[in-house]
């Protein structure tokens, strides 16, 4: 489930990096693209990538990769994705390192993965740090190692990466490469659970409820379950119905109108 999200949270990345810093003209292939306008916004896309314009080659690749105006082809992804990261373009060099760490249109070859993911890193781009943090948590392509982890962790958390934040909120409960800490652990699950990740909001939920690294709060506790499950997270039904159990008519109002009036925070 968190690898889907994640190509949609990445897919987004890079329309927002688009949208800053596209030339004249591509903005009415993004336009397209972003109304599901696949075929428009091929037909405006390719001749700007053709010409050298990395955000427009950035684009194509993600069409390619996605199969969204044009049949599926990973080689043709890898290719613009390729362009456009000799550009410099942090984006597609995250998202070519990504074809390289799956093996996606080329032979599986973690060391270019790596290689390109800090290539983006070096330029502050989150999806690479967290990436990287991935890497160094699994030991792949590298020996594990947790510190590291938490380091690139770290850095892409302060970028605004749900991913990362969650991350840490999971190895600062469980005491994983750092001291175990509830306290930082509520931080960094908020911190994801205000960008709408749904684990984060369940994990909150349950620290709201059992009351770690925090006094319990039974009204948050059945907030958080409740945008948990609505964000698909499955054992947040439980969760709250739990919760609801020990809530007052009034508090359960009042929970209530919590979800209601809650929205997700943006990093742009």
């Amino acid at each position: 489930m968190r690898a889907s999200v994640k190509a949609g949270v990445v897919a987004l990345a890079l329309l927002a990096g688009v949208a800053m810093v596209a030339a004249a003209g591509l903005d009415d292939g993004v336009a397209a693209y972003k109304r599901a306008d696949f075929a428009t916004a091929f037909r405006i896309t390719r001749p700007l990538a053709e010409e050298g314009n990395a955000p427009a080659q950035a684009l194509l690749g993600l069409m390619y990769a996605l199969g969204q105006g044009v049949p599926q082809d990973y080689a043709a992804a890898l290719t613009w994705y390729r362009k456009a990261a000799d550009h410099g373009l942090a984006s597609a060099q995250c998202d070519l390192g990504s074809m390289y760490e799956r093996g996606l249109g080329v032979r599986q070859d973690y060391a270019a993965a790596l290689g390109w993911y800090r290539k983006a890193a070096d330029q502050g781009y989150g999806d690479a740090e967290h990436s990287l943090g991935v890497m160094y948590a699994n030991g792949t392509g590298v020996p594990k190692d947790l510190r590291a982890a938490i380091i690139w962790f770290s850095k892409a958390a302060d970028h605004g990466n749900a991913a990362a934040q969650y991350k840490l909120g999971v190895m600062y409960e469980k005491g994983e490469g750092v001291p175990q800490d509830f306290t930082a652990a509520v931080s960094r699950y908020r911190d994801a659970a205000e960008r709408g990740d749904g684990d984060a909001q369940y994990k909150l939920g349950t620290m709201y409820a059992s009351g770690k690294g925090m006094p319990r709060d039974d009204v948050m506790a059945f907030m958080w379950f409740s945008l948990a499950a609505s964000a698909g997270n499955p054992d947040a039904f439980e969760g709250g119905d739990e919760v609801a159990e020990r809530l007052s008519p009034a508090q359960l109002t009042e929970a209530q109108k919590l979800v209601r009036d809650w929205e997700p925070k943006r990093n742009f």
